[in-house]
């Protein structure tokens, strides 16, 4: 069956929407008509090969939408269930999973390196985005990707818990620990870093900085929980200790994936504070500490992939907080738009413009 997809032909070619064949779910596969797809700045890095993605590949890995169709073997969902995709599904049985560590999965990404389409016009094999390619109608994924909804969540707005929501949450309750009354800076006001604020606010954090080079971005994050907004310069670290009693903040989490916003974070953090970095920047990217300083200030400066989260006892929790009003999914959308638009939300990600588009079939 031909569906609509946005396929990336080669790296830093661009985008183009063609039709392509989808094969009928195998063993242990799952077929999913998308009814939502965020666009994030991860998909710009896997179309530019700041990531590793063999291609031609349907990109897109924050989706939510409906079974339609599974394959032998599976038992998780059904036909006509909502599910939310995982991009990164743990395989339960490598040594970080064993060390209960299931976004360190050594499995994870086996699935992008995979085929699992074919372009209708010639028939050439496509492969999957981080293996969930939902910019498309429709996809067909492993059954461990695709997670049930818990109740109560819009489907189209689900789609941001794939990646951002989940992200931004683990960033603050699973990497940095955010504690009530703690000070935090959030650095990059996009949709992982709006998630992040919604997520510091929650957990009861204050003050609660936003940092971004654009002033227009400051209704977005005070709207997510930011109660300053500082616009990123060359005295960003000393505006932010002024803001937080001299000291620094106690948490910095850093959503940009750039050497000198790593840097600036870390100099914004108090001594004995947590810089937790959630950006992904490219092999270029080199950050630098003296040994001295390393020692004299105490902190604990950590990576943070998709959250250190296990979505699958995250999700209820952070639906929780969307059934209470506390978590608003749709202030992280900055523009609803179709398949063809994708390029344009590709550039406005790269002039930091805006929260996050979202793809609504």
């Amino acid at each position: 069956m031909a569906v609509r997809a946005a396929v990336l032909p080669a790296v830093n070619a661009p985008l183009r929407v063609a039709e392509i064949d989808l094969p009928e779910p195998g063993p242990g596969q799952v077929r999913i008509r998308l009814a939502a797809a965020g666009v994030c700045h991860s998909d710009l890095s896997l179309s530019n090969g700041t990531l590793r993605q063999p291609a031609p590949a349907v990109l897109g890995h924050e989706g939510a939408g409906t079974v339609t169709a599974v394959g032998p073997e599976v038992t998780t969902v059904a036909p006509g269930d909502k599910v939310v995709l995982n991009w990164a599904p743990s395989c339960g049985s490598c040594h970080f999973c064993g060390l209960s560590e299931p976004w360190l999965c050594a499995n994870a990404g086996l699935t992008a390196n995979t085929p699992y389409a074919t372009l209708a016009a010639d028939g050439s094999e496509l492969y999957p985005g981080l293996g969930t390619a939902v910019f498309a109608e429709e996809t067909v994924v492993p059954a461990q990707a695709a997670l049930p909804l818990p109740d109560g969540v819009p489907l189209a707005d689900a789609a941001l818990l794939g990646c951002a929501v989940l992200t931004g949450w683990g960033a603050v309750h699973h990497s940095a620990q955010v504690r009530a009354g703690e000070s935090v800076a959030v650095f990059g006001v996009g949709g992982v870093g709006l998630a992040t604020l919604q997520a510091a606010r929650i957990a009861g954090a204050g003050p609660v900085v936003a940092v971004d080079v654009s002033p227009a971005k400051e209704e977005l994050a005070r709207a997510a929980g930011a109660t300053e907004f500082v616009v990123a310069g060359e005295d960003t670290a000393k505006r932010i200790r002024k803001l937080t009693g001299g000291m620094g903040a106690d948490v910095a989490i850093e959503c940009v994936g750039r050497a000198a916003t790593i840097r600036t974070a870390w100099s914004a953090t108090r001594r004995g504070g947590r810089t937790t970095v959630v950006g992904i920047g490219g092999q270029d990217q080199q950050v630098t500490f003296s040994a001295l300083e390393l020692f004299y200030f105490g902190r604990t400066l950590s990576g943070c992939v998709y959250g250190n989260s296990n979505p699958a006892a995250d999700l209820p929790v952070i639906a929780a907080h969307i059934r209470s009003g506390a978590l608003d999914l749709s202030a992280l959308v900055t523009e609803r738009i179709g398949l063809d638009d994708i390029p344009a939300a590709f550039e406005a990600m790269v002039a930091g413009k805006g929260g996050r588009s979202l793809v609504v079939f």
